[in-house]
């Protein structure tokens, strides 16, 4: 094989490789061309290269200029290499002229981006900022279907509340979303409930909670700005005064019980006491009545005692029994009598 021969060979390989990346742009190069939102051969293969899918891209850009709104290649790439949506974030842009409401690419883009993930998208929050949405409170979805508060007079009221916001474009970005508004609005619920005189006074105006609550400035550093705060529902719950004060009286009961029984338990050792201390008294006694005849003997035999003394004492003793048992048995024959 000749050198002509491999140069020809050559020159077809890449004859080949020029055509096959000529057919494969051709058709977007063409449709961005006649669109009047031109994007060139080179452009298309380097973001080929890049990995972008340039179809995309133009589609994004062709829009954008339809629309009157001038967008370069290089700021369409950027937010889809970012991990942006790029038609979305283009239709928000139109969306959001066609309202008059001003939102340049690069906020689109923010708001895009802080919406990944949430399940929203940019469009429906340049949507909600032209068509105000409702958010009910509680959340629907949640394990608790009312807002609980209890005036001053301990009666309970539940309320349901359905709040009117409008996405603010400035704040969404870092701005507390719907989950926020929704627990600042129960607070606030909460705390108005709390403050009233009775519960009569909120079955009478439920209006005068939400303007309390809408007063509060709830929306500032949120993505949202609060248009009208509605109680759809309230109703009068359980008498929480009176169920505490009937709690007490059952704690005071057992207290005053607790303390009687702890009087009582030291009653009975004080008497244990004291019956203790008798016996040891008796005991003294027994052992003093003991010393008795070993005294009388030492009186014998130191001559301080003589016999007859020892007699009479006996004869004392033995008339003292005697009046003693005809004193019993007196008691004893009245006692019958009676």
């Amino acid at each position: 094989m000749d050198f002509t021969t491999i140069m020809l060979i050559g020159v077809a390989i890449v004859g080949i490789i020029v055509a096959f990346i000529f057919f494969s742009f051709i058709s977007v190069w063409i449709k961005a061309a006649l669109s009047g939102a031109y994007v060139g051969i080179t452009n298309l293969v380097a973001m080929r290269l890049r990995g972008v899918p340039y179809s995309i891209v133009v589609d994004a850009r062709i829009t954008a200029v339809k629309a009157g709104i001038e967008l370069s290649v290089d700021e369409i790439e950027a937010h889809f290499l970012a991990g942006g949506n790029l038609i979305p974030t283009v239709q928000a842009i139109i969306a959001a002229m066609k309202a008059g409401i001003e939102l340049n690419w690069n906020r689109a883009c923010a708001i895009d981006l802080a919406t990944k993930g949430s399940g929203k998208s940019v469009v429906e929050a340049v949507r909600t900022s032209v068509d105000p949405k409702v958010i009910d409170c509680p959340s629907v979805e949640g394990s608790k279907k009312t807002i609980d508060g209890v005036a001053k007079d301990g009666i309970q009221v539940k309320a349901r509340a359905r709040v009117t916001v409008r996405t603010n474009l400035d704040r969404f970005v870092g701005g507390a979303k719907e989950e926020t508004v929704i627990a600042r609005v129960g607070e606030g619920i909460v705390t108005t409930i709390g403050s009233a005189e009775s519960y009569k006074v909120v079955l009478e105006s439920p209006d005068s909670i939400s303007k309390v609550v809408l007063e509060r400035g709830l929306d500032v550093g949120t993505a949202f700005e609060i248009l009208s705060i509605d109680i759809a529902d309230v109703d009068v719950g359980e008498n929480v005064g009176a169920a505490l004060q009937e709690a007490q009286a059952e704690a005071n009961k057992n207290m005053a019980q607790a303390k009687a029984e702890m009087r009582r338990a030291a009653a009975v050792a004080a008497e244990q006491e004291m019956k203790a201390r008798v016996e040891e008294m008796r005991a003294k006694v027994v052992e003093a009545e003991a010393q008795v005849p070993l005294a009388m003997a030492e009186a014998f035999r130191s001559g301080n005692l003589g016999i007859m003394d020892y007699y009479k004492m006996k004869n004392i003793e033995s008339d003292t029994s005697m009046r003693q048992s005809i004193a019993d048995g007196d008691e004893d024959g009245s006692e019958k009598k009676d």
